[in-house]
């Protein structure tokens, strides 16, 4: 092909095709999908068309509506499962607003019930979830480095360096840092 570029396709690019066949699979309109994350119209046209990238907050909110993880949303743009899943091949997604950075250490499969990701939020970032993306889902959150202040369905948590907090998330979370970054991984069954 002469003269051709061919440009590969960006997760960005394959997040936005996954939520638009996402919401295309359930014959949902973009206004059916607005009343039920809360998200505007016009964002969502603009995330599924790839104008823009995609916030933790916002993912969220449409995976809640979806009832998938983020991390089954994030498998769902990847190619195929394999056992081993070398440190250069995992998929690492930042949100453009908070600079929260979150890396799909072992993403979840079909035959596989865990999954394992880590997390990486900058100082003074607040993060907050509505509504888990699938009520029930079993957490554990261990604290790498820094502080992490946790509201867990109204009730505060402050983690420190090598603490694990364990719950099923019914309600809604929020995850706060302080002065410094902090790091954990969360494994979810």
């Amino acid at each position: 092909m002469d003269g051709a570029v061919i440009r590969e396709e960006s997760l960005d690019d394959r997040i936005a095709g996954r939520l638009k066949a996402l919401r295309q699979e359930r014959s949902w309109s973009l206004d059916d999908l607005s009343l039920i994350c809360g998200v505007s119209r016009a964002t969502l046209s603009r995330l599924e068309k790839g104008d823009v990238s995609p916030t933790a907050s916002v993912l969220g909110k449409l995976c809640a509506a979806y009832a998938i993880t983020m991390s089954r949303l994030m498998s769902m743009v990847e190619t195929e499962f394999q056992p081993l899943v070398r440190s250069g091949d995992q998929l690492v997604w930042e949100d453009p607003d908070t600079g929260f950075v979150r890396r799909s250490v072992s993403p979840p499969a079909d035959t596989l019930a865990g999954e394992v990701i880590m997390c990486e939020l900058p100082a003074g970032t607040r993060i907050e979830y509505d509504k888990p993306s699938r009520p029930g889902l079993e957490h554990h959150l261990v604290v790498l480095s820094g502080r992490l202040d946790l509201t867990i369905e109204g009730r505060p948590y402050q983690l420190s360096e090598g603490d694990c907090l364990r719950y099923q998330l019914f309600g809604p979370g929020a995850f706060q840092t302080g002065s410094q970054s902090v790091k954990y991984m969360l494994a979810m069954v």
